[in-house]
């Protein structure tokens, strides 16, 4: 309750003297039996008017508990993973705690606890004699009423929100607010508890009572529970404490930050400077109440003499067991568990504010059930820690992997090179960031994702009606790249960019494009784009940047080959939405959520949306199944294990690689490279592969797990026969063009262009004599070769036509490309002779014959 500016006077009417006082108190010994009473005297009867009307209902809602994060284990069962608390209590049942626990808590705060109605009226009444007089501020609680008094201080204590201004002042004046036990407040306190513990007694039974109270009770620190203490303070059960555990607990609990026994430096500081029960006094000021607890269970019978002289005789002994707490306690999983601590910080499905969302998750004793398996996760831990250190170079190397269902958006695994920790460190082995996120889940602001992002450029182009086997001139060139969102456009170099080894680029298709990553062809492609679309893919299809902001927000030519800094969990969920169809699912962390009722409550809200057509979706993921085959960029990450794959590798400049894989049934993503800092890495090596080339081995792992336990994955749909068909285009005649025209005419069209040797032609010597094939329609980028002339007239072979009829030789000789002269000869007449014989000659030459018999005059 909130403290009140009130005297003596005011309470219960001025409390009309300690007479009235006395009236109450003869009034409640028989309160929990008589319902009305008839009382003598004016004092009395407005005295106990007030009494009856303070509130008697007291709610008792479950205390505060921690929320526990759980995974699914190796055996497919859940598996904690971690917890968070203010209070670190684990309630148990009432056969779950010694019985030595409960004779020791009897004996010394309660030993009529089974015989009174909730209050103690003789110790009551001296009380309050005693604090009218200020002889006294003892309470004389029942168990009934310290059950009460801590219901109402945590009831006081959840009403404080983590986070509100002078949050550690207000949970302090909770505990004096129900504990003040001077002056008005303190009898007009000590009343309102009073009538809350008869009640209680009306409707709870003692048991209930008694173990609600030692489940709610502090034992110091945050150590809140008689099961959490057995746990913290000596590394047992509570229903295993020994009879001197048992007695050391109950006595911590009169004065728990006084008596606890986990500060060796000692609780308090004594006149002279000294420490006062600490390891070095025997824990001085525990060890007599708990003798004092000993002294009163013998007295009781609740033990034996022998019992009390091997209890008394032996030191307080603690066996701190410090209970983990918070993300740095779930070891390799540490990463995950922080990126789900973010969704629950930040979803609505845990509170409207960020205060209430911290109470959830530290004060109201949540189960929460998420997507990590360890089946996948324990896999994925192994594939990175055996290939990269967590600190390589001193150089920020470091490395991120994340597996996730394509249906559901379900995160299976999220693994990290480095080790967690909250607190900033010099050593770069250590870091609270979660690379595998955004800076709204984790810290991150991204990776450089590279040409994995040349996945949007190839969605953009099927959906304007391109087709995959549609020729492009993808050689470095200058090209006009357009952003129509902003007005811009550039003449843009693709040689300042360059392609992977160096190479100079093909007239090629998307489908070769795509399975060698080639750059030139990819800007090639985006020059009959717009960027501001291409983006918009990728911001459609569930990527933002990893400082929060839009894929859209900036567009420029170097876009289609992944400059921009994105999560690799927002790439493999784009990558998924291939593999689904085109179903774009948000990533989702929390299956399940279990109230303290055992009562599931909602989930934070994920949708899964169809984003691009699932035509587009089959065909896009056609062309990515080459980069996993045979002769594909990303053929060393391939499983082959026979399920299905497509993927996309990516780089950027030096210093940041990726691999991402996907079948129907689970994506990876995995960033090897600088997660700060841009310092090459090409070229070095770690146990025996090359730094640019692990990705491939932690990718090729993570996934293979994923297939092993999923089932492998299904065919990818057929591509649609639109999105694949040949395209045919006019193909212009360069008969005639000098070979550097031809060629210049060729390409810009999209043709191939083979030089072949010179021919003898008419033509002028360097121009082109013949091209094969010739001009008309065929399919786009076929090559063409062309030949150009020698400048010297053609020479044909005259064929021999002796001893062939006249008829016979004419077809020969012209057909061969001569003219043929026999004017005495018939058709059936024989050919004796020819001039010029067999032999080379100038293509429309003469050939004389001479012929004997047949039709001759």
């Amino acid at each position: 309750m909130p403290q009140k500016n009130r005297t003596a006077t005011g309470v219960l009417g001025g409390l009309l003297g300690l007479v009235g006082l006395s009236v109450v108190a003869g009034i409640l010994v028989t309160a929990t039996v008589t319902p009305a009473l008839a009382v003598a005297g004016a004092a009395g009867s407005q005295a106990l008017d007030l009494f009856e009307k303070l509130p008697s209902y007291l709610k008792i809602d479950a205390p505060m508990e921690p929320s526990t994060l759980y995974v699914t284990g190796k055996d497919g069962k859940p598996t904690k993973m971690a917890a968070f608390y203010d209070q670190n209590r684990i309630p148990v049942s009432f056969d779950q705690i010694n019985p030595a626990m409960y004779d020791a808590i009897l004996s010394s705060e309660d030993k009529d606890f089974y015989e009174h109605g909730g209050v103690n009226i003789g110790a009551t009444a001296k009380a309050l004699i005693d604090n009218l007089q200020g002889t006294s501020s003892r309470g004389a609680s029942t168990i009934s009423q310290q059950y009460v008094k801590n219901v109402l201080v945590q009831q006081c204590e959840q009403g404080v929100l983590p986070g509100e201004e002078d949050y550690s002042d207000k949970i302090t004046q909770c505990w004096l607010d129900a504990t003040n036990a001077t002056g008005a407040d303190g009898i007009e306190r000590k009343l309102q508890e009073m009538r809350y513990a008869i009640q209680i007694e009306k409707d709870y039974s003692k048991n209930e009572i008694l173990l609600g109270y030692l489940n709610i009770a502090s034992f110091g620190g945050t150590v809140y529970g008689i099961e959490a203490a057995a746990n913290y303070y000596f590394g047992v059960k509570a229903a295993d404490l020994s009879v001197a555990q048992a007695a050391t607990l109950a006595g911590i609990v009169q004065n728990p930050n006084t008596y606890r026994i986990d500060l060796p430096g000692g609780t308090m500081t004594g006149n002279d400077g000294e420490a006062v029960n600490s390891a070095d006094d025997g824990y001085s000021l525990t060890l007599k109440r708990r003798d004092y607890v000993l002294g009163r269970m013998l007295t009781d019978g609740k033990i034996t003499q022998e019992q009390f002289d091997e209890a008394n005789e032996s030191p307080i002994a603690p066996d701190i067991h410090q209970p983990s707490q918070g993300c740095t306690a779930s070891g390799d999983n540490a990463y995950f568990c922080q990126y789900a601590k973010t969704v629950i910080l930040s979803d609505p499905a845990f509170g409207e504010t960020p205060q209430e969302r911290t109470k959830a998750l530290y004060r109201d004793g949540l189960k929460i059930y998420t997507t990590l398996d360890m089946r996948l996760q324990r896999p994925a831990i192994d594939a990175m820690n055996s290939r990269i250190p967590p600190n390589y170079d001193n150089q920020y190397f470091g490395g991120a992997g994340v597996t996730i269902e394509p249906g559901s958006g379900r995160i299976l695994a999220m693994t990290q090179n480095t080790k967690f920790r909250e607190t900033a460190s010099d050593d770069q082995a250590y870091t609270s960031l979660v690379f595998a996120s955004d800076r709204d889940h984790g810290g991150s602001s991204g990776m450089p994702v590279g040409s994995a992002y040349k996945l949007f450029t190839l969605v953009n182009w099927l959906e304007t009606g391109h087709s995959v086997n549609e020729s492009i001139n993808g050689r470095n060139q200058t090209l006009k790249m357009t952003a129509s969102c902003t007005g811009s456009s550039w003449d843009f170099d693709t040689s300042d960019v360059g392609n992977f080894g160096r190479v100079g680029g093909y007239t090629g298709t998307p489908m070769s494009f795509t399975r060698d990553s080639l750059n030139s062809g990819y800007f090639a492609m985006a020059s009959r784009l717009d960027l501001c679309d291409i983006n918009g893919v990728a911001d459609r299809m569930g990527v933002t940047l990893g400082n929060g902001k839009k894929t859209t927000e900036e567009n420029v030519p170097f876009d289609v080959l992944g400059s921009k800094y994105i999560a690799p969990l927002d790439m493999a969920g784009a990558y998924a939405t291939v593999a689904n169809k085109g179903v774009y699912c948000e990533p989702k962390a929390i299956d399940k959520i279990v109230n303290q009722k055992g009562e599931e409550l909602p989930i934070p809200d994920t949708k899964c949306t169809q984003v691009i057509t699932p035509e587009v979706a089959s065909t896009a993921a056609y062309a990515l199944q080459g980069v996993m085959a045979q002769g594909g960029t990303g053929a060393q990450a391939n499983t082959w294990d026979g399920t299905p794959l497509l993927g996309k590798t990516g780089s950027h400049n030096e210093y940041g690689t990726m691999m991402i894989e996907s079948s129907t049934k689970a994506t990876t993503a995995v960033y090897v490279g600088r997660w700060q800092g841009t310092a090459d890495i090409w070229g070095q090596w770690y146990n025996g592969t090359e730094l640019q080339n692990i990705r491939y081995g932690i990718a090729r792992d993570m996934q293979a797990a994923a297939n092993a336990l999923l089932g492998g994955g299904d065919p990818f749909p057929e591509p649609d026969q639109k999105l694949t068909r040949p395209v045919y285009v006019d193909l212009p005649s360069v008969v005639g063009m000098s070979v550097g025209d031809a060629t210049s005419t060729l390409e810009s069209r999209g043709f191939g262009v083979s030089v072949g040797s010179p021919v003898d032609s008419d033509l002028p010597e360097g121009t082109v004599a013949t091209q094969d094939p010739g001009a008309g329609q065929v399919s786009g980028g076929t090559t063409v070769t062309i030949s150009p002339s020698s400048g010297k007239p053609p020479t044909v072979k005259i064929p021999n036509v002796v001893g062939s009829t006249y008829a016979e030789a004419t077809q020969a000789i012209e057909g061969a490309g001569f003219s043929i002269d026999g004017k005495e000869c018939s058709d059936d007449s024989i050919v004796a002779a020819q001039n010029p014989g067999p032999r080379e000659a100038k293509a429309g030459s003469k050939v004389t014959v001479n012929c004997v018999g047949g039709g001759e005059d």
